[in-house]
């Protein structure tokens, strides 16, 4: 690429928000990729020339339109939560910050309209003033933006009972601002979401989402304490696939992973504890509790029955599990790693403790109980006390080698890390969307190589298009 003459290039934005000081143009560059010891020694160099802040749709077409003409790569940023170098501009140029576009514009019975940039607690929070709330957030609820979580994200908190992003209803409608010399806005539904979902804006710039919502709770954060990881699992998938019984979060966790990493709770829990976190409805919990009993499972903390004192300094367990559980975990140990582990129904409780037996405390497990092509199965997010790249590598093997599906979080293109995959048709919109390569280039293997393998028999967390067609 040619050198970027940011003088020229701030002169034709003029009127919409800039920023050049490098420090924080380089804060702004990056996302949480250093969770991966493999991404950090990649991308740690990697910086932007400029942040661009949009106020609205139209300095978005703006912003695209101008760098198009002068040929400068851009690459949009949420909130920067990913954990894949998803926002990380490979080629410099612009940075197109989203958070300035953050308003939710409607609220409707079962579904609202927000901008790219909003921030899932303060939809959530909007939405809760109606009764409803968001079906499904990631572990970052605080700080991720939608935009950001459908670009870069795959599920979380409420997949137990939804599924994932990828799953036909979880996203209504998506405006998306293309890259070519007049750009446009393309009004996405159905199938055709598909494009630019998990894309991290390879293939066009969302600016609005349309999501539905469900009827809000208040809901009771449970930590169920174990002696024995593969007891935590069972009792996990006992209570995933309780018909009658209400959650928004089921995942196991095993020990000495809550005790050591889980510092505020640790006054709760024994060291040998494998934990089952759990979002229950108020109206499950007496269920729960008597079901809890008869399976000789120890409560060993819920919120609806702790004193002011006992709850004060406690995050919520929302924020122990999915990749917050890692999060906690480099906080005390910097050296760890994790993985992303699909084990599929009905054989998902067989694979988890194989995997168990096999690699033991060098990988800690940690499960995401959610529904998948409609069955209740693991996702893995286990804790990896890395050593090597090499031995990590070999960790990976292991796990496909015993029928465990791994979406590789040490790759920052979308094919690599085996959650999107890219065929014809969704190349076929990039080169419509995005003529010139611009957008977010270096993340899509099938646009950089001409010799890309179209018959890889990968399984991708969001599949190709082709069969929709």
């Amino acid at each position: 690429m040619n050198a970027i003459d940011l003088d020229q290039l701030k002169s034709a934005l003029d009127g919409i928000h800039v920023e050049d000081n490098a420090a924080i143009v380089k804060q702004k560059s990056r996302d949480f990729f250093w969770y991966s010891p493999v991404l950090k020694r990649e991308l740690d160099h990697v910086t932007g020339d400029l942040v661009v802040s949009p106020k609205n749709e139209a300095e978005v077409v703006q912003v695209l339109k101008t760098c198009f003409d002068l040929g400068v790569p851009v690459t949009p940023r949420g909130a920067g939560t990913g954990n894949y170098g998803q926002a990380m501009p490979l080629s410099g140029g612009v940075v197109l910050s989203l958070s300035e576009m953050n308003a939710v514009t409607r609220i409707e019975r079962g579904w609202a309209v927000a901008e790219a940039g909003a921030v899932l607690a303060d939809i959530d929070r909007k939405t809760r003033e109606t009764g409803q709330e968001l079906r499904m957030f990631p572990s970052t609820y605080h700080t991720a933006s939608i935009g950001g979580f459908i670009a870069g994200g795959s599920g979380g908190i409420g997949s137990i009972n939804w599924g994932g992003l990828r799953d036909v209803g979880n996203v209504i409608r998506l405006r998306v601002v293309t890259m070519e010399a007049e750009p446009r806005v393309l009004e996405l539904e159905g199938d055709d979401l598909q494009k630019v979902m998990h894309a991290y804006g390879t293939n066009g710039i969302i600016t609005e989402v349309t999501i539905p919502l469900d009827a809000a709770y208040d809901w009771v954060d449970v930590i169920v304490g174990f002696d024995d990881y593969m007891d935590a699992v069972r009792f996990a998938d006992l209570m995933a696939n309780q018909d009658g019984l209400l959650f928004k979060e089921i995942a196991a966790v095993a020990a000495p992973v809550p005790h050591d990493y889980f510092l505020r709770h640790k006054k709760l829990l024994k060291e040998t504890d494998s934990v089952v976190l759990l979002l229950a409805a108020p109206h499950a919990m007496t269920p729960f509790a008597a079901l809890a009993a008869r399976e000789k499972a120890q409560i060993r903390y819920r919120s609806d029955t702790a004193t002011d004192e006992e709850k004060k300094g406690l995050p919520p367990v929302y924020e122990l599990s999915w990749n917050h559980t890692t999060l906690r975990g480099l906080r005390v140990d910097p050296t760890i790693t994790y993985l992303q582990v699909l084990h599929r129904s009905p054989n998902h409780l067989d694979t988890v403790q194989r995997m168990t037996e096999l690699l033991g405390d060098e990988v800690p497990g940690h499960l995401e109980f959610v529904r998948f092509d409609g069955a209740v199965v693991c996702m893995g997010l286990p804790i990896v006390r890395f050593t090597t790249e090499e031995r990590l590598d070999e960790i990976i093997r292991l796990h496909e080698d015993n029928g465990c599906i791994i979406f590789n979080p040490h790759r920052y293109t979308l094919e690599e890390g085996g959650m999107k995959q890219t065929d014809a048709v969704q190349l076929a919109f990039k080169r419509e969307a995005d003529p010139n390569g611009l957008l977010n280039p270096g993340k899509m293997v099938a646009w950089e190589n001409p010799d890309f393998d179209w018959d890889t028999d990968q399984v991708y967390l969001f599949p190709g298009l082709q069969d929709a067609r």
